[in-house]
């Protein structure tokens, strides 16, 4: 006879061994706020209903893990939502969700041998939960490290992050602190934080003023620990000395402190969180919205899930030595550090070898210059290798290629003159040179850089051509840049460094136009359906239009109406919108009659149908 307390049984033992971190109740709760949101959570919607097991973190009170038992297997999840173990706590999850983030558990049979067991995660809020982890019990860090990591949890998490960067954005600005100085501040303030003392003495300072000084001498301080010394160690500090002498942030009480406050609850949890992502680059963009121009200011930032596209288009892995000529906030090199550390697998001297020896960058601008150090101290090394300095400096070129470079990435400064400025192109044969011969350079640029049939660019298509080997041109999304304030249709260039164009070599194009991502009023361009990736328990990518990009590209797949392999000259346009085939297969009657209507309509709507019968 089915027995539904032993199945109890066998989840009670599981998690007793965790009640060091954890606290367990039973069919009931003493916390006010489940009660009553339980209220009318009985199955039948008549008054209170609990599951078998409430579960709560004692060091993180947003998650709840709820479990409802059954003894029969065959009574573990139905197609019409009865009374069975996955509906039932999906339903408390529904009710649940509205104050904590859930995971629910389902789990029926009557031993460890036949014990069937579901996993869903209903974050705060959403409509719906969503499937997670496999169908085993896990102890309770895995389930709180894989709630943390999860792409839901991470897509909650980043609006979360967006939404607080927009409220300090204004709040900097009314505090008139420049738009320029806004990233450098929170670089500071993260950096001090790294340091034990400082987190836990800057809310005693009795003034403002000490209160900066402290800040900036700390942040000298850590750096320096990090090896950062002499010229390059001065430059920071010149950097970030305007923290002392800002009216607001050194005169005005409570006003630096509140910041440090606020960054540490919202920007700090969130790195600690979900490592190598640019955070930085993110609050840059957002800081940015105030000024004129994002070009304005000498950087057009690359969207995070196009540098991790970088990474893997390169199969960049535990042995690369990625090199990024124009660094900006170091969004290419962070995301590099991610995928080889993943490769890494948890091999620590080889982690440790990745971030100091194997991440270079070099970048112009002092003030995000400053930027980069601070985003690749934050992640914890790769600092030391980051130059102020030119990428065309004769020096600078000779030290980036005596580190042996194997993958290049760039997103060039754009064209403001187009007389005066150095060309995108340029920037990727600088790249290409400082690359060990096989290397893989890929840079994002302007789609006008490869539809260029004559002037200073086509003799630059030409150069690349005679020394490297153009693999692949991808048309990238029109409104990529939107967040960043800039209206600019790109494509991303690939190539082979140092083995000259064949004459009958195919190279890949495809349009990859849609990502995936739409735009939404105060969070720019996102990915709100997850049509991005899909990734399983491990991290690894299984789904998603990024999974399409890489197949394609990987296997050189020619797909009507997406991609094709052509030979192509440096006098032709590299872009696959002159190549494509179109495809037709989709095309059914309905389809024509649409159009035919639609275009009725428009004649009608503008009063153009009697001319267009006249003209025939």
């Amino acid at each position: 006879m089915a027995n539904e307390r032993k199945t109890e049984n066998i989840v009670r033992e599981h998690f007793k061994m965790f009640t060091d971190t954890i606290d367990i109740e039973e069919q009931q709760s003493d916390n006010p706020k489940i009660n009553k949101l339980l209220k009318t959570a009985s199955k039948k919607g008549t008054g209170h209903g609990y599951p078998e097991f409430i579960i709560s973190y004692k060091t993180n009170s947003d998650l709840l893990i709820v479990i409802e038992c059954k003894a029969d297997t065959l009574k573990h999840q139905s197609q019409n939502h009865d009374k069975y173990a996955v509906d039932g706590v999906l339903l408390y999850a529904s009710y649940l969700s509205k104050d904590f983030d859930v995971l629910a558990i389902a789990a029926s049979g009557q031993n460890p041998r036949e014990l069937k067991v579901s996993h869903f995660l209903h974050l705060k809020n959403e409509k719906k939960a969503s499937e997670i982890f496999d169908d085993k019990l896990l102890n309770v860090d895995g389930y709180l490290q894989g709630y943390l990591k999860s792409p839901e949890k991470f897509r909650q998490d980043y609006n979360a992050l967006l939404i607080f960067t927009k409220k300090l954005n204004e709040k900097l600005h009314s505090y008139k602190i420049l738009e320029s100085q806004r990233g450098l501040l929170i670089s500071a303030i993260l950096i001090a934080l790294e340091n034990d003392a400082f987190k836990r003495s800057y809310a005693s300072h009795k003034n403002a003023e000490n209160l900066s000084n402290s800040l900036i001498q700390t942040v000298s301080d850590e750096l320096e620990q990090a090896n950062i010394t002499d010229k390059k160690l001065n430059n920071l500090n010149i950097q970030f000395s305007f923290i002392k002498t800002d009216t607001s942030l050194a005169k005005k009480e409570q006003v630096l402190k509140e910041i440090i406050d606020d960054i540490d609850e919202n920007v700090n949890q969130f790195i600690k969180t979900h490592k190598y992502f640019d955070v930085l680059g993110q609050l840059y963009i957002e800081f940015l919205r105030y000024a004129n121009s994002d070009k304005g200011l000498g950087i057009v930032l690359t969207p995070p899930h196009i540098t991790e596209l970088f990474a893997d288009l390169a199969q960049v892995n535990k042995n690369s030595i990625a090199y990024d000529n124009c660094t900006g906030t170091g969004g290419f090199l962070i995301s590099a550090m991610k995928r080889m550390i993943k490769d890494a697998a948890g091999d620590e001297a080889k982690i440790q070898q990745i971030k100091s020896k194997q991440l270079i960058g070099v970048e112009y601008q002092a003030h995000i210059f400053a930027l980069a150090v601070s985003n690749m101290y934050i992640h914890q090394d790769g600092k030391t290798n980051i130059i102020n300095g030119s990428c065309f400096d004769e020096d600078v070129i000779k030290e980036v290629k005596a580190k042996k470079p194997t993958v290049g990435f760039l997103n060039p400064p754009y064209k403001a003159n187009k007389k005066t400025d150095t060309d995108e192109l340029e920037f990727i044969l600088n790249n290409l040179e400082c690359l060990v011969d096989g290397g893989t350079c890929i840079a994002i640029v302007p789609m006008s850089s490869a539809l260029a049939q004559s002037g200073k660019i086509l003799n630059l298509k030409k150069e690349l051509l005679k020394k490297h080997t153009l693999e692949a041109v991808l048309s990238m999304p029109g409104e990529l840049f939107v967040n960043s304030k800039a209206n600019v249709v790109c494509c991303v260039m690939i190539f082979s460094a140092h083995r000259p164009h064949p004459v009958y070599k195919e190279t890949y194009f495809a349009y990859c136009k849609d990502d995936g991502f739409v735009k939404r009023k105060g969070q720019g361009r996102i990915d709100a359906y997850g049509l991005w990736k899909v990734l399983d328990k491990n991290e690894n990518l299984i789904g998603g239009i990024k999974k399409r990009w890489l197949d394609s590209f990987t296997n050189h797949k020619q797909e009507p109406g997406f991609s094709i392999n052509k030979v192509v000259t440096a006098e032709m346009e590299w872009a696959v919108e002159s190549y494509m085939k179109t495809d037709y297969s989709d095309i059914k009657n309905i389809d024509f009659e649409d159009t035919i209507l639609n275009y009725i309509t428009f004649l009608h709507k503008n009063r153009l149908i009697n001319k267009v019968a006249s003209d025939e």
